[in-house]
């Protein structure tokens, strides 16, 4: 059976900037010994359904609960990677910070983070899926969402 794990690709607008350079991602470096970059994410519990995990890991990753994100209805992005030898699916739905200012506060699992554009964001991901998924967010922000 696959690992599986759930997360949020969470952006902010800003408003001093037109569309689409308003857009920023937020990425949290890990504090294990690869340092890689992922939006918030983390393993269901037994019991626990998709959408509750990517609020819980998101809760507990960066100090975002549900009061602070505005859920973006319709985008939902699966990857399907090997880890350690083992099958891994990741789920990531795409939600806004209400708030462009309110502060990120990290768990001991990662020791940095940082708003990106999309190109730096794809910079700091490395892994394609990873840079596939920012790269259709923003496509469905620009398209989809409401600017």
């Amino acid at each position: 059976m696959a690992l599986r794990a759930c997360g949020f690709v969470i952006f902010r607008r800003l408003v001093q900037k037109p569309p689409p350079d308003n857009i920023e991602f937020l990425l949290l470096q890990t504090s294990d010994r690869e340092h890689h970059w992922t939006p918030p994410k983390g393993h269901v519990d037994p019991g626990e359904d998709d959408f509750t995990t990517a609020l819980r890991e998101t809760q507990e990753e960066a100090g975002l609960d549900k009061d602070h994100l505005c859920m973006v209805d319709g985008f939902l992005q699966r990857l399907h990677y090997r880890v350690r030898g083992k099958d891994k699916e990741v789920l990531y739905w795409l939600a806004e910070l209400r708030d462009p200012n309110t502060q990120v506060v990290l768990s001991d699992e990662h020791q940095d983070y940082r708003w990106a554009k999309l190109e730096d964001a794809c910079k700091l991901a490395k892994q394609q899926d990873l840079q596939d998924t920012l790269t259709a967010a923003q496509q469905y922000l620009e398209t989809q969402g409401k600017q």
